[in-house]
């Protein structure tokens, strides 16, 4: 059996480290994951060279929820990305959220069990990411605007979606420069000093003024993690609707109309690094 399935990223409106609250929304940058069944053992790779533990984990995970033997049945997982990783756009939770759906699809087809529910195959994702230590707080946020596409407000803590609603489709930059910074290895004391003003921005965000809270969730954690603010107010002053850093970083994002693209392009063009283009996704992890 062959199953193939794409999970996009997400960008930051309200990063939850701080209050453990958070917004998100997808992203049409991708993970495709490709999985074919075999006799036994689990094999993982990826086409970026990366350490495969994550997606070995997941397939454990859902191994293991099932009862399956790994001895008498088994899975080759391999992965496209579009994503850079460790950049803020929520890789990690795409991919665990890929690699977790295939699996847990292929071993309920294949033995005829009950498929897992959307926030089965979510919560086992969040245990594998927490496990490897690739996030801090579970990241409930972005692991459910990657899975469900379109915008989610949550409680991470939780692990309750507050609002889950279609973002604006819109045009997406994202500014990525030629350093990455891992969410795991944050400074969380220097963020959670900021939590009165990121509460101040989550309220905002549940108002569903999801431009105004991503502005003021930029400002606040790049102020907090050392990232220089210019690059997110340079994008609003060539037009963008929202902009600021993504994440922990390394990435900025800036969600604009189409007629303002070049000009976000151009006031970007001299810093180092480089410039995607997307858009905002509202399809979510997706079976092709």
């Amino acid at each position: 059996m062959k199953k193939v399935v794409r999970s996009p990223g997400s960008a930051t409106i309200i990063n939850a480290i701080a209050t453990g609250f958070g917004s998100a929304f997808g992203i049409g940058l991708d993970i495709v994951c490709n999985a074919k069944t075999q006799s036994h053992s689990i094999t993982c790779s990826n086409d970026v060279g990366a350490d495969t533990s994550l997606m070995e984990l997941c397939v454990s995970n859902v191994f293991d929820y099932y009862g399956v033997d790994a001895d008498e049945f088994g899975l080759d997982i391999k992965t496209t990305s579009e994503l850079p990783m460790a950049s803020g756009l929520s890789s990690s939770s795409a991919l665990s959220n890929a690699v977790t759906a295939i699996s847990s699809k292929i071993i309920s087809e294949e033995f005829n069990l009950e498929p897992l529910s959307d926030f089965d195959i979510i919560n086992l994702a969040i245990e594998s990411s927490l496990k490897a230590k690739v996030t801090i707080t579970g990241a409930f946020d972005d692991a459910t605007a990657s899975y469900f596409g379109g915008v989610t407000v949550t409680d991470n803590g939780a692990r309750k979606i507050l609002i889950k609603e279609p973002m604006e489709e819109l045009p997406v930059l994202v500014y990525m420069p030629n350093f990455i910074s891992k969410s795991g290895s944050s400074d969380v004391n220097k963020m959670k000093l900021m939590s009165p003003l990121v509460e101040t921005a989550f309220e905002i965000a549940k108002n569903k003024d999801y431009f105004k809270a991503l502005n003021l969730n930029g400002l606040i954690y790049a102020a907090a993690l050392g990232f220089d603010s210019s690059i997110a107010i340079d994008a609003l002053n060539a037009g963008a609707l929202a902009s600021g850093l993504s994440g922990t970083g390394s990435s900025f994002v800036a969600i604009c109309e189409e007629d303002k693209i070049d000009d976000i392009k151009e006031a970007w063009s001299l810093l180092d690094g480089r410039v995607i283009e997307t858009f905002t996704d509202n399809e979510g992890c997706s079976f092709i």
